[in-house]
């Protein structure tokens, strides 16, 4: 029986919640994430506000300098998070095999659904519609015999999207496309492949084997099997992944070990939250890392009793970056931290004498959790990424004054 996989990927999901909640901002731009006046950042556009320019991951300064009549909402994660439990409702009623990748989109494998509830395309359809009449929300759906074709087909007509692409499609489907669609490559894999004359998947396809290899290296072949569409990966439930973790990859590559340690603060802090919010903790940490030539390590650590404190988790990552990446001032290009080995809270043997400290360190996190939850992910930032921030800003004055 051949494989179907179902991506979809709910539309500007934070801000399309906020115009549902409130149908006085339907129709009007709205951006989610900090203020601007706090220096906050993008976390979510709605599809209004994108045609001023604004996006994810921007600066909310620069956001309301190109649409100053744009609503700024605080992040409301604890709303998101019971929104996405709703559409998880809507797909386990039609396959177990769901890999959540965020709270608004995820991997399906329909495969074994299909003899009771027809095609795959009848079952994406299903979806699209109970999404909009039970949630009021719309979903993009790509429908593929495998994870990277699904992907694309979900991107490629948002908001709203529906494409299906078949196995015998799949070459005439990818040809066309700009070879930055490509899992994994980004500006600057694309620069060099442009050198080499490719800028479309279709030119990558037909690229020699040894072409890639030689420019790539062990990249190459995964490079060259996602050309023909090839992509072997199972969808993996979150019962097999057992993992929590985040990940960021750097619009340029990064070797300033300061900067790289201040982003893995950030990771850490996000997946702590994730585990308090979940109820478990970790007693592995794994530090990931992918260098410009797409070379990736992973380095972990199992601790002696677990923890889903950010404390913990930056003081693990950052040892495994210092002591065991072996970056020796090579740039990078993806960082990313996670937990594993977990378990909930409660069950685990606790120390007989427990630290003090740590006691005071979960009590505080509990209570930034609850800020964060009522007032946003910027109502409480720590000192060192204010710093950082101060820092840019500093660096900005001085050379403007040096321009003048």
């Amino acid at each position: 029986m051949p494989r179907w996989i179902i991506h979809v990927d709910m539309d500007a999901f934070y801000a399309s919640v906020e115009q549902r909640d409130n149908p006085e901002l339907r129709g009007k731009p709205v951006i989610v994430g900090g203020s601007p006046e706090q220096r906050g950042v993008v976390s979510a556009a709605s599809y209004e506000a994108r045609k001023f320019g604004v996006h994810s991951a921007m600066p909310s300064v620069t956001a309301r300098r190109l649409c100053p009549q744009g609503a700024f909402l605080p992040v409301r994660m604890d709303r998101y998070a019971e929104v996405s439990c709703q559409i998880r409702q809507i797909l386990l009623s039609f396959t177990p095999v769901i890999e959540p990748l965020s709270l608004d989109e995820a991997f399906l494998d329909v495969t074994g659904s299909l003899r009771l509830l027809g095609s795959a395309e009848a079952v994406g359809r299903q979806i699209k519609a109970r999404v909009r009449e039970e949630l009021q929300l719309t979903a993009s759906v790509g429908i593929a015999p495998n994870k990277f074709l699904a992907k694309l087909a979900s991107d490629l007509r948002k908001p709203d999207g529906f494409v299906v692409v078949r196995e015998d499609e799949k070459e005439a489907f990818l040809a066309p496309l700009p070879v930055s669609r490509v899992w994994g490559v980004g500006k600057v894999t694309e620069a060099e492949l442009h050198k080499l004359g490719v800028m479309t998947i279709g030119d990558l396809r037909r690229l020699p084997l040894s072409a890639l290899k030689g420019k790539f290296g062990q990249a190459a072949e995964a490079l060259h099997e996602l050309a023909l569409g090839i992509d072997e990966r199972e969808v993996v439930t979150e019962a097999e992944s057992k993992s929590i973790g985040s990940e960021v990859t750097f619009p340029v590559d990064i070797a300033d070990v300061a900067e790289l340690q201040r982003t893995l603060l950030r990771l850490c802090e996000e997946v702590g939250a994730r585990l308090r919010h979940e109820g478990v903790q970790g007693r592995t940490v794994t530090l990931k890392i992918r260098f410009p030539d797409f070379t990736t390590i992973t380095r972990r650590v199992t601790l002696p009793s677990p923890t889903d404190l950010t404390e913990d988790l930056y003081a693990q990552s950052r040892q495994l970056l210092e002591a065991r990446a072996g970056l020796k001032g090579r740039a990078v290009r993806l960082v990313g931290v996670s937990a594993s080995n977990l378990g909930a809270k409660g069950v685990q043997q606790l120390p007989l004498f427990p630290e003090p400290r740590q006691a005071k360190l979960r009590e505080v996190a509990r209570a930034v959790d609850a800020i964060r939850r009522k007032a946003g992910d910027q109502a409480i930032v720590r000192a060192s990424l204010i710093e950082k921030a101060e820092k840019r800003k500093r660096t900005a004055r001085n050379s403007n004054h040096v321009a003048s």
